[in-house]
């Protein structure tokens, strides 16, 4: 069967998060920047379905696309690190460090901002013809995106900064759920299908995500968006950051690691149980 086991995919989890910490720094910067610019051009092709049709659903289920091809490709995304890495430093792995952790989650964050900048301007070139025309109206809904995700936040004072952060906090719950649902198989149509599910729900409810992000707002300052670049940071992007950092950890790194690879052990069995009890593998 292709299925993997908790046990067997929260060790695949800790190993990948090592192989990260001890990638070169070439390597990890590239493999973010094809990250970032292959969900970025998934976030386009979204938005435009979004708008061609009047189907948000629709842009939706078609999103996880990118999602599932930069992951079976190998390449990174900050959301992955976020709940992987740490995994390593808690499983006091040889050499992985706080300060290794750090530098990965840096590196991951440059590489994922560039690659979706180049798409955010190259989707801009397309939509104006070289900035000579009006944008179309995936490039109006592009501007009115970035206005409504940061001042409109704004406009609500600490009660829309706390709904950003939550927003962030769920969006790498699920986002997470997606990279390590990914191990749950060993089969390239598994990996596919656990992937598409949470990432579907996280873009049609509107999460935030900070590398979609990276490309939405930088297009929607190049599209006439009303809002500026501290606009942008303070209300989305630093929020959103910290916010997935915490929901990836949290809600799926530290779960599963607490309960598959470092367990509290079992409960008092009773006397005779044993009989009757289903054989489960050890935990690593």
């Amino acid at each position: 069967m292709s299925y993997v086991d908790p046990p067997q995919f929260v060790s695949k989890m800790i190993d990948a998060g090592e192989n990260k910490v001890f990638m070169s720094a070439r390597d990890t910067v590239i493999r973010a920047y094809m990250a970032g610019a292959i969900l970025a051009l998934a976030a386009a092709f979204a938005v435009t379905i979004t708008v061609q049709t009047g189907n948000a659903l629709l842009g939706a289920v078609l999103f996880p696309v990118g999602f599932c091809l930069l992951y079976l490709m190998g390449f990174d995304l900050l959301t992955g690190v976020f709940t992987l890495v740490p995994l390593a430093l808690l499983d006091k792995r040889r050499g992985v460090t706080v300060g290794s952790m750090l530098r990965n989650w840096g590196l991951v964050f440059v590489g994922n901002f560039l690659g979706a900048l180049t798409v955010a301007v190259m989707i801009a070139v397309t939509l104006t013809y070289g900035f000579t025309v009006d944008p179309n109206e995936v490039g109006q809904r592009l501007g009115e995106i970035g206005s409504s995700r940061t001042v409109g936040y704004a406009e609500h004072g600490a009660a829309g900064m706390l709904t950003l952060f939550v927003r962030g906090v769920l969006c790498n719950w699920m986002v997470s759920t997606g990279v390590v649902a990914a191990m749950m198989s060993t089969s390239v149509s598994g990996k596919v299908i656990t992937m598409w599910m949470p990432i579907m729900l996280f873009f049609y409810m509107g999460f935030e995500h900070s590398v979609v992000n990276m490309f939405l707002f930088p297009s929607g300052l190049m599209l006439g968006g009303d809002f500026s670049i501290a606009d942008y940071l303070i209300w989305n992007e630093i929020p959103t950051v910290v916010g997935n950092l915490v929901g990836g950890l949290a809600f799926v790194g530290l779960t599963l690691y607490a309960t598959h690879a470092r367990t509290g052990g079992e409960w008092n069995r009773p006397a005779g149980s044993e009989d009757f009890a289903i054989p489960v593998k050890a935990n690593a």
